[in-house]
């Protein structure tokens, strides 16, 4: 594995742990934003790490705990990085341990690579979309990096689905009604559809691993909040389409603010 992709598996551990002390604490103290979405110390603890680390690939980074440069700068970027470092507060704050860390690299605003981890069952998702390969290793009790990435064992492969039943990915926090209006629509052409709950980044993962079929996200999402998991199902032959321009979600737009999306085969 490219030595860069390493170092970005690395930041998203380290900034696992970041999180993990402050999750272990009996209180969780809440900030929130201007946008009114919740901010913790872990937020914050996590993205001092991940940027220390980052940086040494000098790679510019886009992060959602960081401030967001003019788009008159990062049109010139023609790769960069693209953090959330706690992603799935709410799940953090409920302590339900359905919270990620996501790091993607893009380049002319495509993912190619994408690193998710999963702090507390130590899962470690991560994938290569130039060579079309995604994994899923489980570190030990200490957070260390297995010996050996990329084991053929650990190799995500996506299932074909059911042609009688279609599992659908829903948001424990966001059901609206074009996401309803989806799921009846689905009714009528599947014998059983099956909603299937997780919460932040895990949506995506859910389905590369073939335990969904299709993950509709028709709300509001940022950049950082999907361009890991893009990379991840893209390496495992999925698309991530836009619903405006019914082409594949691209990154370091002048808005980072995402189109409503459709993750599917």
């Amino acid at each position: 594995m490219k030595t860069i992709y390493q170092t970005a598996i690395q930041a998203a551990i380290e900034g696992g742990k970041e999180i993990l002390k402050i999750y272990s604490q009996e209180e969780i103290h809440v900030d929130f934003k201007g946008d009114d979405s919740p901010l913790t110390m872990a937020d914050s603890a996590a993205n001092a790490k991940i940027i220390e680390i980052l940086e040494q690939t000098t790679i510019p980074i886009i992060s959602e705990e960081n401030k967001q440069l003019d788009f008159s700068i990062r049109k010139e970027w023609a790769t960069c990085w693209i953090v959330d470092p706690l992603d799935g507060t709410k799940e953090f704050i409920k302590r339900n341990g359905e919270f990620t860390v996501n790091i993607a690299l893009c380049k002319s605003g495509i993912p190619v690579f994408g690193v998710i981890y999963v702090p507390v069952t130590r899962e470690l998702y991560y994938a290569d979309v130039t060579e079309k390969k995604a994994f899923k290793s489980v570190l030990d009790e200490n957070q260390n990096i297995p010996q050996e990435l990329c084991k053929g064992t650990d190799r995500i492969l996506h299932m074909t689905k059911s042609k009688s039943k279609a599992r659908v990915v829903g948001s424990r926090s966001h059901m609206n009604q074009e996401t309803t209006n989806f799921i009846d629509d689905l009714k009528k052409k599947y014998e059983e559809v099956e909603i299937v709950s997780k919460g932040s980044s895990l949506k995506f993962c859910l389905v590369a691993e073939g335990k969904a079929d299709v993950y509709p996200r028709f709300a509001p999402t940022m950049e950082w909040d999907t361009a890991a998991g893009h990379a991840i199902c893209s390496a495992v032959g999925l698309k991530v389409i836009s619903q405006d321009t019914q082409e594949e979600v691209n990154y370091n737009k002048e808005n980072l603010l995402n189109p409503y999306f459709l993750v599917s085969s």
